[in-house]
């Protein structure tokens, strides 16, 4: 394994928002074997005191904080709250326990989770198991990362054309974590996902579970991995569903594996047109539409279907029109907006602008080494990414690279190591824009025995309640631990 000493963080910073993007992973270090840190991750906790969340559209959740050090290496020193959420089982006879969900993004709040969205978990889990999570550290309600949005709006755009461009970005990145820094206070310093592992099992004791029943998404599935490796004997059940992997070892490896997924979706949805009546774009090459939305896009000449009277970026046009649709595995939505774009009138050519990134910058930086050298480089990666997918140019992960230039990583990448864990169940839909298969084949490889791989044959990113194939495997495990057959594949179902 890699040494577990534990370095100091330092990472790009954002605003405090949330974000739906596939992207992390990090190395076990030094906290996660330092004799004092890990006694405080076991009994430090403190009772969680709940109380209705005062939301009286919503009513049932219930809402308390966790106080956890800002720096497990020094459990002695400065605390933060936790922000956590909860739904009581809704067959109280029948509960098995808490099962705590870890939200994706990064950026992702699972406070909102458990209050505004619990449709998102099955009726079985939700009759069963108390629904508890929590916004991890630097996010919504916990210390959220906080920075000045004049400063925020000066970033630079990801597509740099000279040397010159590359210098004024790492300066800018300089100068934004430290105004960030400034304004977040010391927890900007820890925000990586090992010292999250630490605040995962502090909440596991707080709630009283002598084990951990886990279900993580996306970029909780980082949390999930690394707690199964930092504790696993810790673990009752886990599931990572749209799985990161934290093996990526490279920037253009990881780079290239992130456009090879989302491109994959692109094809399926041009596949689909080709196929179906009722997609808007029937009979026609969708792959040249969607080329001459892009030219127009680059020219300032698209109007934003949100914002009228703006125009719409050719990185927005990707990353926040189709990309949020193959999200959804809403082919027929994507269509009907593209078809739509296409028939509106031209705006004015004009300049367009990039937007801030959220939150979730800091967290992906310190989780990921992706270190870039120089203008020539970076061009380089930029050339890979494009040639990967012809169709989506400047996709979130070269823009995420651009705003990590220069950050110190805290918890850089490597293989899993969790001998003595429990099966583990690795869910992922064969075409996910932002996890791509191959990561969740690689993922429960790694965790060997304890891997198994559970292949939705659809489309989306989330799976594990696509239809009652998955959604019966899923449920039987986690509240019976019944582990589905090895190679089980569920059918794709009409979205």
């Amino acid at each position: 394994m890699l040494s577990r000493d534990r370095s100091v963080l330092r990472r790009v910073a954002v605003r405090s928002t949330a974000m739906a993007m596939g992207a992390a992973m990090a190395a076990i270090t030094g906290l996660a074997a330092a004799p004092a840190a890990h006694a405080a991750a076991s009994s430090a906790t403190r009772v969680l005191r709940w109380a209705p969340c005062g939301d009286s559209e919503t009513p049932g959740a219930e809402c308390a904080t966790l106080s956890v050090p800002v720096d497990w290496a020094h459990p002695g020193g400065p605390t933060l709250d936790l922000a956590v959420a909860r739904r009581r089982a809704s067959d109280p006879d029948a509960r098995v326990g808490s099962m705590v969900f870890g939200p994706g993004g990064p950026g992702d709040s699972g406070v909102e989770m458990v209050v505004g969205r619990i449709g998102r978990f099955s009726p079985e889990v939700r009759r069963r198991f108390d629904i508890v999570s929590f916004d991890p550290r630097g996010v919504g309600r916990s210390n959220p990362v906080t920075c000045s949005g004049d400063l925020l709006a000066e970033r630079p755009s990801p597509e740099l054309r000279s040397q010159a461009d590359f210098d004024a970005t790492m300066a800018y990145n300089r100068r934004l974590r430290a105004a960030c820094r400034a304004r977040t206070g010391p927890v900007f310093d820890h925000l990586d996902t090992a010292q999250t592992v630490r605040d995962l099992d502090a909440l596991r004791a707080a709630l009283g579970e002598p084990k951990l029943t886990f279900h993580g998404s996306s970029y909780g599935t980082l949390l999930g991995a690394q707690y199964a490796e930092t504790y696993p004997r810790r673990v009752r059940a886990m599931v990572l569903e749209s799985v990161m992997d934290h093996s990526v070892p490279t920037t253009r490896a990881f780079l290239e594996s992130e456009a090879a997924a989302a491109e994959d979706s692109f094809q399926e949805f041009v596949k689909w047109c080709d196929g179906a009546t009722e997609c808007a774009l029937h009979g026609r090459d969708v792959r040249a539409v969607w080329q001459g939305l892009l030219a127009r896009a680059g020219r300032g000449e698209l109007e934003d279907p949100g914002r009228p009277g703006t125009s719409l970026s050719s990185s927005d046009l990707v990353n926040k029109i189709a990309f949020r649709k193959f999200y959804q595995a809403d082919h027929a939505g994507l269509a009907t907006a593209i078809a739509g774009m296409e028939a509106s009138a031209p705006l004015p050519a004009s300049p367009t602008t990039v937007a801030p990134l959220p939150a979730a910058t800091p967290v992906f930086c310190s989780d990921w080494h992706l270190p870039v050298r120089d203008y020539q480089g970076y061009a380089s990666l930029v050339t890979t990414m494009n040639r990967t997918a012809p169709d989506l140019p400047y996709l979130l992960p070269i823009h995420m690279t651009a705003a990590c230039l220069g950050a110190p990583t805290a918890n850089p990448q490597h293989r899993l190591d969790a001998p003595g864990v429990p099966p583990v169940l690795v869910s992922n839909a064969l075409h996910d824009p932002a996890t791509g298969y191959p990561w969740a084949v690689s993922v429960a490889r790694q965790l060997g025995r304890s891997g198994v791989l559970l292949t939705y044959e659809g489309h989306g990113h989330g799976s594990v309640t696509s239809g009652p194939c998955m959604q019966d495997a899923v449920d039987s495990y986690l509240t019976g631990l019944a582990v589905p057959p090895r190679g089980t594949r569920c059918p794709a179902v009409p979205s």
